[in-house]
């Protein structure tokens, strides 16, 4: 469901997607899948967007469409995530992922295998 409030809004004020990203500490492709739906803005966001284009969050607050989101609390470096590592960490995962879950992974571990081949190559040149 696209922000349509939020997309008028930001654009009648002149602010870029850019803009809004480094609001909120994102990279500008995740916000404009923010923007268009595909991803969840958190409330948080919500409200520091609100706050940076100086209306209220009602003004351009739209419905989330029900996105499957985990919440893996409490993520620590013993976890196996990597060092340094505490706090929340959120993962909206599309629904045709959800359904092809299997067929994603070996996706995933196939793009792996090819970048880790890449990364030789160009270690070797």
């Amino acid at each position: 469901m696209q922000k349509e409030k939020l997309r008028n809004v930001r654009k009648r004020k002149g602010i870029t997607q850019q803009q809004i990203a480094d609001i909120i500490a994102t990279d500008v492709s995740n916000y404009s899948r923010k923007e268009s739906g595909d991803v969840a803005i958190r409330k948080e966001e919500w409200e520091k967007i609100a706050r940076y284009l100086e209306v209220s969050v009602e003004e351009i607050y739209e419905e989330e469409d029900a996105k499957q989101i985990y919440n893996f609390d409490n993520i620590t470096e013993s976890s196996g995530f990597g060092n340094n590592i505490n706090g929340n960490l959120y993962c909206n995962v599309p629904e045709f992922l959800l359904e092809n879950q299997r067929d994603y992974i070996e996706h995933l571990k196939k793009e792996n295998e090819r970048l880790q081949e890449e990364i030789k190559a160009l270690k070797n040149k």
